[in-house]
Formats: C-alpha cells, structure tokens, sequence
C-alpha cells in the first residue's frame, strides 16, 4: 500500500513534534486516509494531522506495543481491537467529549469487538475477496480457489496479500473449517493446501490497487474498496466473494494509552463522526463507514457498485473473523511462518 504522509519514529522522538500544540499522529493503514479531509480538518481547527502507514495488523501491534512510537491514533482492525485492550494499549473513550458519537449507526454500536463503543469509533468495514482480470481468467471468481488451487491462467500472476488473519480464516473456511479452529486435523488441511497453493502465486505483497490496475497482476486476494478502485481504473476486473466463506472486517479508530496530543485525538475523531466527513473517508478510499447519514455524502457509484454492495447469493458467506486465541491462534501463527519461507 501506497504512502500517503509519513514521519518517522526517530523525528517524531527528538524533535519534540509528538507533543507539540495543535499537532496530530495518526497511525493508519496505507493509501486510506483522504487527503482532504485532513485538509479540511486543518482549516477549521487548526491542527496539522500527519499520518504514517502500516500495511498489517501485526506490524502496527508490534510497534505501537514496543514503545517509543509518538502516535496518538490507531486504526485496528475488529478481531485485534481485544487484544489491544487487554494488552492496555488503547484507552477508554471520555464519551463526554464526543457529541457526535450519537451518530454511529445502531448495527455498529453494541459490536462483539467493543460493545457500546467504549474503545473505538468507525472508520471504514468491508470484505476480503479475490479481485481478478476477467480478460486473463474467464471462470468462475467467487472462490477462494482462486488463489488455493490456483487455475492454469493464472499460475504466476496472482499476489496474496501478507495479512495473515485474512489468508488464514479464507483458507480455514475452504476446507470446511471454522476461523481460529482449534481441531487438529482441519488446521493440517489448511496448512497443506497453502503450501501447495504458494508455488503458483507471483508475490505476497499489498499494492493490488496499482498493480492491479496497471496489469502486474492478472489477481489477488484483495479487499472490497481496494477493488473497486482498481475497475475504475481497470474495468476488466471484477470482485469475487467465495461462496466457502469470506472474512468481513471493519477498522476503527482508537486512542493510545501513551498519546500526548489528547484533545486534539478528540476533536479528530469527532470530527469524522459527522456524515459529511465521514463521507469524504468513504469518498476516498471506497469502503462504507459506519455512520449514519453519511451515504447522501458518498459518490453515486458506491450506492450499486458490486464490490460494495454484496451480491444476495454470497451474503450468507461473510463473517466476521474473531480474535484467536489458545490452540487456535498457535496453529495459525506455526502456519504462517512456516508460510513464509
């Protein structure tokens, strides 16, 4: 994923600007966060938002939990957010603080992640499927075996994006099985069928929106605004949604336990509470919200795009992955590093 502003962690430590009045860290997925609505932000308040990128959960985790960082927001996704917590990364909200919280939708509010939202606000939520050039490969693309037993047209043209809890649930619900399973004999049956599928993949990597979009790749497990973004682009490719099962996912907002720019992290995530600015995060990025009235903010063509809105047949087939943990997050991690050499 692309970088939008970054900083790094060593200026942000001796230059002081981690604490400095009217100044905002912002610690986000990559190529996902509007620049103008950071613009906009900046012009009625006067705070100067930088943002500097990560492209998995697992990375954010790790620097954010190693120390010395100088962000003040992060953006998890739903089946991290409990681990954030429990590692006591992220604070409790001060809700006194955040009118517009009464605009989050009610299907978004008391979430299994963060009941009452007392943790994190919306961002952005989608779905994990496989994007695919329609003029490489004509079959069938709401698969994962896709990238699990990779067709004949696509051998060495297709990427799997590196985010483990996403590759793992697909596979885990391709062989029949749950995410986070802890059965001994469906985790083996994901293990095999990964390290038979890797020799036919080209990379592990993200970027599917520009290389997808410029012809690198003829595929890629991908995400839903991601793709949308891509046939704007490139019309010859089309979003699949495994009919074995897909992971849904949503990323929210939260305050780090360490943050020092504490009122403005407030204002902020007031601020992309209100329709208008959450549509302008939408607008950008391609991804629904979570907040309410926000749609008469987005563009036309998000109302029926298909990789937006899901198609009736494959409705049934997206969850929501939880965090694992005990055997189940054991077999997953022994499996994705054995995954990556």
């Amino acid at each position: 994923m692309k970088k939008i502003w970054t900083v790094a962690a060593l200026l942000l430590a001796t230059t002081g600007l981690a604490s400095a009045e009217g100044q905002l860290q912002l610690y986000n997925w990559g190529n996902y966060t509007s620049p103008e609505l950071l613009a906009k932000f900046e012009a009625e308040t006067g705070i100067k938002v930088t943002v500097t990128d990560y492209d998995s959960n697992d990375v954010a985790l790790a620097k954010v939990e190693a120390g010395g960082h100088g962000f003040d927001l992060v953006v998890p996704s739903a089946s991290y957010v409990p681990i954030w917590v429990e590692k006591g990364l992220i604070s409790e909200l001060d809700l006194s603080k955040l009118p517009n919280h009464a605009n989050i939708a009610p299907e978004w509010m008391n979430v299994d992640w963060d009941a009452g939202r007392k943790f994190t606000i919306p961002w952005q939520w989608g779905s994990v499927g496989m994007a695919v050039n329609t003029k490489v490969y004509g079959g069938d693309i709401n698969t994962s075996a896709v990238f699990l037993d990779v067709p004949p047209e696509l051998v060495g043209k297709i990427n799997v994006v590196p985010e483990m809890s996403d590759i793992m649930s697909l596979a885990t619900m391709y062989v029949g099985g749950e995410p986070c399973s802890e059965d001994p004999e469906v985790m083996k049956k994901v293990r095999d069928v990964l390290l038979a599928a890797k020799p036919n993949w080209l990379s592990m990597d993200y970027g599917a929106t520009e290389k997808m979009s410029n012809n690198d790749w003829a595929a890629s497990v991908n995400w839903n605004g991601s793709s949308m973004r891509i046939r704007l682009a490139n019309p010859d490719v089309a979003f699949g949604y495994p009919r074995e099962g897909y992971p849904l996912f949503m990323d929210s907002v939260a305050l780090l336990a360490d943050a020092q720019n504490v009122e403005e992290a407030y204002k902020f995530m007031d601020f992309i509470m209100l329709p208008e600015n959450a549509g302008m995060i939408s607008t950008f990025a391609r991804y629904a919200n979570g907040i309410s009235g926000s749609e008469a903010y987005m563009p036309e063509d998000m109302k029926t795009a298909p990789e937006v809105v899901v198609p009736e047949e494959f409705a049934a087939a997206g969850r929501f992955s939880p965090a694992c943990t005990g055997k189940g997050q054991e077999y997953q991690t022994a499996i994705w590093t054995e995954l990556q050499k």
